[in-house]
């Protein structure tokens, strides 16, 4: 499940509501600490709140006792791939210099 479509569970309106953690993706719809998907006025279902339970006045265990129901997708390979992308263009760029300098010389 990529963020976006994590974005859709956001328990509002009926919708259900997950959240992920560490990867994992969470539906806490059946808790009445997440209604309308909001927690306790803090958090809101349909995120990734793997950052803000570092800062939880509990322990991750809590979020850990509902159903996982999917993996967060990993969508370092796009931004990997990018910046590959953008390595390849610089070196061009640096061998095309040497080249003109080395010609015009």
């Amino acid at each position: 499940m990529t963020l976006q479509e994590l974005a859709q569970f956001d328990g509002k309106e009926g919708r259900k509501a997950y959240v992920a953690v560490n990867g994992n993706v969470y539906d806490v719809s059946a808790s009445p600490r997440w209604a309308n998907g909001n927690h306790e006025g803090a958090h809101q279902a349909g995120a990734d709140l793997s950052a803000d339970l570092l800062k939880a006045p509990h322990v991750r265990s809590v979020i850990e006792r509902y159903p996982v129901i999917g993996r967060l997708a990993d969508e370092q390979p796009a931004a990997a791939s990018k910046a590959g992308v953008f390595k390849w263009v610089a070196l061009g760029g640096v061998i095309l210099a040497i080249l003109l300098y080395v010609v015009l010389r």
